[in-house]
């Protein structure tokens, strides 16, 4: 498989140069493949062909997108900005944009693993349980004036304007105290990734801590499958079937593809095509199964039915008011301003998004096939990804970005880890940030078809959580009960408040809105009974899988990798790395000088020692 990809590439081997991520130095060895069925198509380093790359990327982003879609629109739900489509525009375009900014910081300075860094749920999550909590979140404050209001309530005539003028600058104050608050949380985020504390944490945080927690995470996510998927059941059951059984059933199969080089001119070649493209396959197949039925009349054409959302031109009259271009810039909503329930909220949401990036770095690490990120790629993917909260507050996105679990299972499926198809993908988010009627085309994809493809996303991402088990003792009682425990808790309690919302009261409902805001989140309840259990009923460290997580040497007695550590040094000319400064600095990553091969940058290097 190996000599069939060279054919089709120009390069792409594993260098062998001198580094140091374990505070040891030795050369890198050659790695091969021992534990793993199927090897990945493409390694992190490798560089697929250009139209290759466009495709996988595209791929990404269709996978990816419907869950940019669904954050943007719980934000103009919570801001009360729902019936206001120019404000639900323009929060998308700058989710989109943070989305293509973002990533390309996570791939070329932060932690440097494939990863797609999309919009946050974990800080709309706290919101949506405000509003749901709060049952006048969105009542109009008494004008004192006769406005068509009854006890908070908006009338539903607008013949003066008057009404709507006042709604729309609700949402407005509300959107500024998002800006506010996320900027503030940015902040700390950034400065938990400049400090260290974030690595410091990793002593504390091992596989029984992160996997209750993002598990908790992938099971939370089946109630927004739902919704996508509700609409048809058979159009999403065709979707997941069709990448299920390209990407499972048939993925050890090969199939010709027609190509073209100068040397060889046109020629036929045998690839697994169809494991590959499983999901975007998947997605086409129902894309044209809801065509189908739509020209056919077999869905339904009332507006009110959950099934016309299956319908290819549910929303077709998006593209139509989209505009041609759209740049978002900062403070576009107003000046941000401060609510200290949203800083609690999103503060608590920045805990929950480093435990679970952190979970991700590894969770991607092992699909990929490559050692544990060291802690200074932890430390520098948590600042990257606090920066970027910065950034996405002053652009008014009304959450941050954190690093996407389902294109973590999309790698999983696709065996394609090419750094260059994330830099693809990061691009194509900045062009429909900034192009509103590209990105138009694809909110129009039918939910059905993108709840398809988002359950075989997050099942992947699920198992690849699972598997983080296997560097614990399953046979101790001690990890299973911990474990077991976190993930009935995670559980237990956000369906408790849930279902009984009366029974939580301190008697001050400005108490009972915070503590019930960090209760109903599971990855908040289950990973914080996780770390406590963990950190203090006696283990050794090697029981607990720490071991196997923090010591590349006695890892690698377990498990050959693919790739030496080097994916995670930064692109930085390769002389300041060697400047003493940087051994002081937690996010950086130092090498002595009798190491240094000579001054070029990386790249230079990545090309002089290629194979």
């Amino acid at each position: 498989m190996d000599d069939g990809r060279r054919d089709m590439e120009n390069g792409g081997s594993v260098l062998d140069i001198e580094l140091d991520t374990c505070d040891k130095t030795s050369d890198v060895p050659d790695i091969e493949y021992t534990d793993v069925q199927e090897p990945l198509l493409y390694k992190i380093s490798d560089r697929p062909p250009i139209h290759m790359t466009f495709f996988f990327a595209f791929q990404q982003v269709l996978v990816a997108l419907s869950g940019s879609l669904a954050v943007s629109s719980f934000v103009a739900d919570v801001a009360c900005a729902s019936e206001f489509k120019d404000i639900r525009t323009d929060l998308l375009s700058s989710t989109l944009l943070m989305n293509g900014v973002t990533t390309l910081l996570m791939v070329t300075i932060g932690v440097r693993l494939p990863l797609f860094q999309g919009a946050a749920s974990d800080y709309v999550v706290p919101l949506l349980a405000m509003q749901v909590i709060n049952k006048d979140f969105c009542a109009l404050p008494d004008s004192g004036t006769d406005m068509g209001m009854t006890n908070g309530t908006l009338s539903m005539t607008n013949s003066t304007g008057v009404d709507i003028n006042l709604k729309r600058q609700l949402a407005f104050t509300k959107l500024q105290e998002f800006q506010g608050c996320l900027i503030l949380v940015g902040i700390v985020h950034c400065l938990v990734g400049l400090t260290g504390v974030s690595g410091f944490l990793l002593r504390f945080i091992g596989p029984v801590t992160v996997v209750p927690a993002i598990l908790l995470s992938g099971i939370f996510l089946s109630r927004a499958t739902a919704k996508f998927a509700r609409s048809h059941w058979g159009m999403a059951a065709v979707t997941a079937a069709t990448s299920i059984f390209l990407s499972l059933y048939v993925g050890h199969k090969k199939m010709p593809f027609p190509a073209w080089s100068r040397r060889k001119g046109f020629f036929i070649y045998w690839y697994p095509f169809h494991q590959v493209f499983s999901l975007l396959i998947g997605i086409l197949v129902g894309w044209m199964m809801s065509a189908l039925m739509t020209w056919t009349g077999a869905l339904t054409e009332d507006t009110s039915n959950a099934q016309y959302m299956s319908r290819v031109d549910a929303q077709s009259g998006i593209i139509r008011d989209a505009n041609w271009f759209k740049v978002p810039y900062p403070s576009q909503f107003g000046a941000p301003s401060f609510h200290t329930g949203v800083f609690i909220a999103f503060l608590l949401a920045t805990i929950t998004s480093i435990l679970d990036s952190i979970g991700d770095y590894y969770a991607c690490a092992r699909v990929c096939n490559v050692s544990p990120p060291p802690r200074h790629a932890v430390n520098r993917g948590i600042a990257v990804e606090g920066f970027a909260s910065t950034i996405s507050g002053l652009l008014g996105c009304g959450h941050a970005t954190t690093t996407n679990g389902g294109s973590i299972g999309a790698v999983g499926v696709t065996k394609v880890a090419s750094r260059d198809v994330f830099v693809c993908v990061a691009v194509i988010y900045i062009i429909f940030g900034l192009v509103g009627k590209v990105s138009a085309i694809f909110i129009t994809i039918p939910q059905p078809v993108l709840g398809g493809a988002m359950i075989v996303m997050f099942g992947m991402f699920n198992g690849i959580v699972l598997s983080n088990l296997q560097v614990i003792s399953l046979s101790s009682t001690r990890n299973l009960a911990i474990i077991g425990t976190a993930l009935l808790v995670g559980l237990m309690v956000p369906y408790w408040l849930e279902a009984f919302p009366n029974d939580f009261s301190t008697g001050n409902a400005f108490d009972d809105n915070i503590i019930k805001t960090m209760l109903a989140n599971p990855n908040l309840c289950g990973g914080v009974v996780a770390c406590f259990l963990d950190n203090t009923v006696p283990g050794t460290a090697k029981e607990r899988g720490i071991t196997a997580w923090q010591e590349c040497e006695k890892q690698e007695e377990v498990r050959n990798y693919s790739e030496g550590p080097e994916v995670y040094v930064p692109l930085l000319p390769g002389k300041w790395l060697s400047w003493r400064v940087m051994k002081y600095l937690p996010f950086c990553y130092y090498r002595p000088k009798d190491q240094s091969v000579h001054t070029s940058t990386l790249p230079e290097q990545l090309q002089n020692h290629t194979e």
